[in-house]
């Protein structure tokens, strides 16, 4: 049998599971093969256009344990789309004319890589997908299994994404904080923007666990501090739609009575709208590699601010967003399982030649198994029509309907 190496990578945004899994991958090798040789590239695809790697070393092996107590990448994270040559040429991580999968599949032939390891979104995996692609038409021999990382658990056709839990979870933790502010001032509107794109079920997430982290809270009868201030009034995502101004009727009505309004809003909630509002207004919105509009330059919270604050008659109003809080944390004790079980299959798939992305198949009845590289994509919508989330908005008394 050929000798083994593997190579791994993190790219895309932040989520809680990345160093979880980079981990996990480590102890499941040095389990079931201590010999087959581990190195990481530095900072995603683009470790892999420099020739920018590390050598998992002994040391690092036997304290791959520590990593699953930690947010962030340990080994860096990119956004390069190896199909897009232009922008890796801007970036000085290929030259004028030479071709991003080609100068890939060369570092890792002469890395003598046989199996690479991708943990990251659709783009990522998709970008995954591209370079085996090239690989296997130009006759080199490579295994590639990818592991889903994305907050918005929104890849086609997976059930589940690593790291959305931890990140609705820590989302309602930094809120729990937040909604302290609504007794700051009389008339305060307070706007939670989370994270999603695309796919309302982080915000739908971070919503229902909020509730139910405040839930049993005890209050001092007849001061502020009460139930109501830790209510949510309002839950927008991109798969819904509203009337802004029976909207606004329907807030200013909660906020005459109770002296405040909470709201916790997608970042892609009505994004085309607000796109398409400022190129008409002659505005250039700044894209990333993979086209996706930098959502980061919409400020989709301060357009909400904006069309409510007046309506309201608020005196006061602010967002906060839990987006960086909540992606940089380790991974709690429901994606520690998730990651593990899929860090498992990752490896057993690798060392038999099965390339694809590990994950529980919508298509196939949930079962956890390594999905094939064309069925995966993103932007999968939230289906609103769970019945967690009905119950969700019935709480907090909304109307909605789809977008």
């Amino acid at each position: 049998m050929a000798k083994q190496k593997v190579a791994m990578l993190t790219a895309g945004g932040l989520a809680p599971c990345l160093s979880s899994a980079v981990g996990g991958l480590i102890e499941r090798y040095s389990d079931i093969a201590p010999d087959i040789e581990l190195i990481a590239y530095k900072s995603g695809y683009q470790g892999v256009l420099l020739g920018d790697s590390i050598k998992i070393t002994k040391d690092m092996r036997e304290k791959a344990p520590l990593l699953h107590r930690y947010g962030g990448s340990p080994i860096g994270n990119s956004r390069v789309k190896l199909t897009n040559a232009a922008d890796c040429v801007k970036r000085g991580l290929v030259r004028e004319g030479e071709n991003p999968l080609r100068v890939a599949a060369e570092r890792l032939a002469a890395d003598g890589v046989t199996i690479l390891h991708t943990i990251g979104g659709d783009d990522t995996n998709t970008t995954a997908a591209d370079l085996a692609a090239y690989l296997a038409a130009n006759n080199y021999n490579l295994t590639v299994v990818g592991l889903p990382k994305t907050v918005d658990n929104d890849v086609v056709p997976i059930r589940q994404s690593l790291g959305a839990w931890t990140a609705a979870e820590v989302g309602a933790h930094f809120f729990d904080n937040v909604s302290n502010e609504q007794s700051a001032a009389p008339r305060t509107l307070v706007i939670h923007e989370v994270m999603g794109r695309h796919c309302g079920w982080l915000t739908a997430a971070t919503a229902q666990a909020y509730l139910k982290r405040t839930r049993h809270n005890e209050y001092v009868d007849g001061m502020l501090m009460n139930a109501g201030m830790k209510s949510i009034d309002a839950v927008y995502l991109p798969e819904t739609a509203f009337d802004l101004q029976a909207e606004a009727a329907r807030l200013k009505e909660i906020m005459d009575r109770t002296g405040h309004a909470t709201v916790f809003v997608s970042e892609g909630a009505c994004l085309d709208a607000i796109v398409a509002e400022r190129e008409a207004a002659g505005e250039t919105i700044k894209r990333d590699a993979f086209g996706h509009v930098k959502i980061d330059t919409i400020n989709v919270g301060g357009w909400f601010q904006k069309q409510f604050a007046s309506l309201l008659n608020a005196e006061r109003s602010l967002v906060q967003k839990s987006g960086y809080f909540a992606r940089s944390a380790p991974a709690n004790a429901e994606d520690l399982r998730l990651i593990q079980s899929m860090t498992d299959l990752a490896v057993e798939s690798a060392l038999n030649k099965v390339s694809g992305v590990t994950g529980h198949d919508e298509d196939q009845n949930g079962k956890l198994r390594t999905i094939e590289f064309p069925r995966i994509k993103g932007g999968k919508a939230f289906d609103t029509s769970a019945k967690w989330f009905a119950e969700l908005m019935d709480q907090i008394g909304q109307k909605y309907r789809a977008a």
